[in-house]
């Protein structure tokens, strides 16, 4: 896999960035999720019932927000498209489509979407239109982004499947990660954006076409230092994900459904909760808090 991008737009702002909540006041997970049918349908899963959240065409270039309300995808096209309260609407056009690895990703508080835009920039604008594209910076990490809950940094991996690089949208500036040779999936970034959730593919063989996948192999990587973080979590593990308040959420497969276990900053568990058995072949996009 390997990809360049070749369009965007331009400009310039600054983030606000969310506080990020405690995990000693924060109630057990109630089980709700966003995920992703080989349809490319997002669904959200709530209080025991389903909903479609959207249906974003042939391309897997979708993100879903932390709020599990709104989705945003890039068509094949260019169009980044988002939708929220039932209606799809278009805010950037003229990007990089068909391209599956550039998905684009959503703000900590859900109101912006950061993507991809020519010559490895780092866009952001407001999901509800009311503003231009605004630059967060310049890096070659423009795959999977995702966005740290402290709102600081948004990390992808390159398009050669490489890399991995960490923005600081303060500085706008982009930090190789250490401990990184091969990548095809980055997952979430710990709440201080330090620890990335990524996939590690065994050799390059095994890049695939940049696609998000149905289920990964988590690994836990410290981009500072390069060293990788234990989850003490047994069985075949599908995926992690980062809340905002530290909480790491581990998927684990099973033969009737899978299972989301809890684990507190310090690698302890806390919850574990059962999964649809809808979802069981689905791809998890977002845990609900």
């Amino acid at each position: 896999m390997k990809i360049r991008v070749v369009a965007g737009a331009v400009l310039g702002a600054v983030l606000v960035v969310p506080s990020v909540a405690s995990a000693a006041t924060t109630p057990e997970l109630s089980g709700g999720a966003v995920y992703v049918s080989a349809a490319n349908q997002l669904s959200r899963y709530e209080d025991g019932k389903w909903a479609t959240l959207a249906k974003t065409g042939d391309l897997p270039q979708f993100s879903a927000s932390p709020d599990g309300k709104k989705a945003a995808w890039v068509t094949s096209d260019g169009r980044l498209q988002i939708r929220q309260g039932g209606r799809t609407t278009t805010i950037v056009s003229a990007l990089q489509g068909g391209t599956p690895c550039l998905t684009p990703v959503w703000s900590p508080d859900s109101a912006r979407v950061a993507y991809a835009g020519a010559g490895n920039k780092i866009m952001h604008v407001r999901a509800d239109g009311t503003d231009s594209p605004h630059k967060l910076g310049t890096s070659e990490g423009v795959c999977h982004l995702a966005w740290s809950a402290n709102g600081r940094y948004v990390a992808g991996y390159t398009g050669e499947a490489d890399a991995l690089y960490r923005l600081d949208t303060q500085t706008g500036k982009a930090v190789r990660a250490k401990g990184v040779k091969l990548v095809t999936h980055l997952q979430s970034l710990s709440p201080d954006g330090r620890k990335a959730v990524v996939e590690f593919p065994q050799n390059r063989d095994m890049l695939g076409d940049g696609g998000w996948p149905t289920w990964f192999k988590p690994v836990v990587v410290d981009m500072v230092t390069g060293k990788r973080v234990p989850m003490a979590v047994k069985g075949r593990l599908l995926g992690a994900f980062y809340l905002a308040d530290g909480r790491l959420v581990v998927r684990v497969g099973g033969a009737e459904h899978n299972t989301l276990v809890v684990l507190d900053g310090a690698g302890k568990e806390l919850q574990r909760i059962a999964e649809p058995a809808k979802a069981r072949k689905q791809a998890l996009l977002q845990v609900l808090p």
